[in-house]
């Protein structure tokens, strides 16, 4: 082999070697890219989808067993609530350790057909004696209703609460239909569902129910 063709030869073999490296250089870069785009996704994932997902699941549980959100549909609990106002209330669970008198409870109403939104004013085994000018007494004793700005006057009433039920009137006693007007005026504490505790709508009435 001649000096020329030596030349040649080794000039085939850079050319080569650069051909090669050159390739090998091309197919490093979409690896770097795919593992680039792996921890992306395993960055949003970590940062955002988990937190998220795991903040919606939180929100579902405490609304499904805590609490709830709740339209008030008429005006019967005027002053105190609004009409379409929007209520947080706790889901009850045991009645009779947590009702007490002046709770604004949500019950079950087999006679009107729907959950209704009233103020407990009787206990189980009480009796509530409503007179012509609408105060009431429970058990002789008068009971003071801050609450209550609408009175009205009526016909005497008296109430014998079974045990184990509740006796509910609303706020606006001259607007609300409740166990004044009912057939069957005691709620059983099977149907009562949670307590009003909150007030988010409207904002001028944002805050603690009372």
């Amino acid at each position: 082999m001649n000096e020329e063709e030596i030349k040649k030869e080794k000039n085939d073999t850079t050319l080569t070697e650069g051909t090669t490296n050159e390739t090998v250089s091309e197919e490093i870069v979409p690896v770097s890219q795919k593992e680039k785009e792996k921890k992306d996704i395993k960055y949003y994932l970590k940062e955002y989808i988990f937190p998220i997902g795991i903040q919606c699941l939180i929100i579902y549980l405490f609304l499904q067993c805590v609490a709830f959100l709740t339209v008030v549909p008429t005006g019967s609990m005027i002053p105190t609530v609004e009409p379409h106002s929007i209520i947080v209330a706790t889901r009850m669970y045991s009645p009779e350790k947590t009702v007490k008198r002046g709770d604004i409870v949500l019950f079950k109403s087999e006679e009107m057909g729907n959950i209704l939104f009233k103020r407990c004013i009787g206990l189980p085994g009480e009796r509530v004696d409503i007179t012509k000018s609408g105060q009431i007494f429970i058990n002789d004793a008068p009971l003071n209703e801050y609450y209550v700005k609408n009175t009205q006057a009526q016909e005497p009433q008296s109430f014998e609460i079974p045990e184990d039920c509740y006796f509910f009137l609303g706020d606006n006693r001259s607007g609300s239909f409740d166990a004044r007007n009912w057939q069957q005026p005691y709620i059983s504490k099977d149907k009562l569902v949670g307590e009003a505790r909150f007030t988010l709508w409207p904002i001028k009435n944002f805050g603690v129910l009372k």
